[in-house]
């Protein structure tokens, strides 16, 4: 089998997207040479080192903020782009310096590496470039367990498949949905004046097994591990309803997509793509509490919080129409199979898991 090329680096690659990438195309592609390089900064990242190497896959513990990191990895073939501080509340109760620095100045690094090295580049983006304010004008209607999307719609880019890419722009989205969207415009560039074949994910929610959720980012997991280990959560926002909605992404998905990518880039270079689980793949945290009470057999406590938290959305789906039409892909895995995936990596990693967590 012909390689997608023969050095690939992955940034962010002990994260829970980055390392199941790269063990996703080892496996695939056994004689290419992957790179994940690392600053271990979300907790439990180390539990991937071991993983990682013993599949062959070498570990550089580095920072894509520190340009020295990024050039001691040598020259590359394909860089896969995941490094971020990925929290919309990111920056607002503390400086912005780590979010715009990793998200922006990261960026720009591993386009250096890029332009130096005659790399192609896969940018893993982000849903939260479009407006909060945009999104929460969205037309819903409201049901015994979900939000979910009006028929008719007043913004362009809307229908009830969900958000497509051409969905409004103007207006505040978060620093780090901004930092990421000043990314995507970066990779343009970098395409239009130096040749660099490239495109942008903008993903949803993408969850699975060695998801490290917390309460601000990868909420599918995060709910599997509090039923689990019987800690309590809590609905926050929107009266309390536990009635938000957001599309979900098997890992395994985005794995298949990313490698479609890099097998087909010159016919796609400078694309844009909303990748995300769709309608078919959608949750409310109401309907994901059930899911978890029935695998886990665990009632937990969960509390109505009020108010809205910064920044929050009430519903988000992805329309994955584009890409699914570029790449003949689409979603394999429904949010059950998530729920189940994720419990069972759970119950075989409990003892390492837990001092993490809890």
């Amino acid at each position: 089998m012909k390689n997608i090329a023969d050095k690939i680096l992955i940034t962010g690659g002990a994260g829970f997207v980055g390392a199941n990438l790269a063990l996703g195309l080892k496996e695939k592609y056994g004689s290419v040479q992957i790179t994940a390089l690392d600053n271990l900064k979300r907790r439990g990242s180390e539990l991937n080192i071991k993983r990682l190497t013993d599949r062959g896959i070498r570990f550089a513990h580095g920072d894509v903020r520190n340009q020295e990191d990024m050039s001691a990895v040598g020259k590359v073939d394909a860089i896969i782009e995941c490094s971020a501080e990925p929290s919309v509340l990111a920056g607002y109760n503390e400086s912005p310096r780590y979010v715009i620095d990793t998200n922006l100045l990261g960026a720009v690094n591993c386009l250096e590496l890029a332009r130096q090295s005659g790399a192609s580049f896969i940018f893993l983006s982000t849903s939260r470039i479009y407006p909060i304010d945009k999104i929460n004008r969205i037309s819903f209607e409201e049901g015994d367990s979900r939000f979910s999307l009006a028929p008719e719609q007043k913004l362009p880019g809307i229908s009830e498949k969900g958000i497509t890419e051409d969905f409004p722009k103007e207006g505040v989205r978060s620093l780090y949905g901004s930092t990421k969207l000043a990314a995507e415009l970066l990779l343009q560039e970098y395409i239009h004046a130096y040749g660099v074949r490239g495109v942008i994910d903008r993903c949803g929610v993408i969850a699975g097994p060695w998801q490290m959720g917390k309460v601000d980012q990868g909420f599918a997991s995060l709910w599997v591990l509090s039923h689990f280990f019987k800690k309590e959560l809590n609905y926050i926002g929107f009266n309390g309803t536990g009635k938000q909605v957001r599309d979900v992404l098997h890992i395994d998905d985005l794995v298949d997509l990313i490698d479609r990518q890099l097998c087909d880039i010159n016919r796609v270079n400078g694309e844009v793509y909303n990748v995300g689980g769709g309608a078919a793949n959608s949750v409310s945290l109401l309907e994901l509490t059930d899911m978890c009470r029935d695998i886990s057999g665990n009632r937990i406590g969960i509390e109505k919080v009020m108010e809205d938290r910064k920044g929050d959305i009430r519903i988000y789906i992805t329309d994955h129409s584009k890409v699914e039409d570029a790449f003949s892909w689409k979603p394999r895995h429904t949010v059950s199979r998530v729920v189940e995936d994720t419990y069972r990596w759970v119950f075989d990693n409990r003892e390492d898991l837990k001092p993490i967590f809890f």
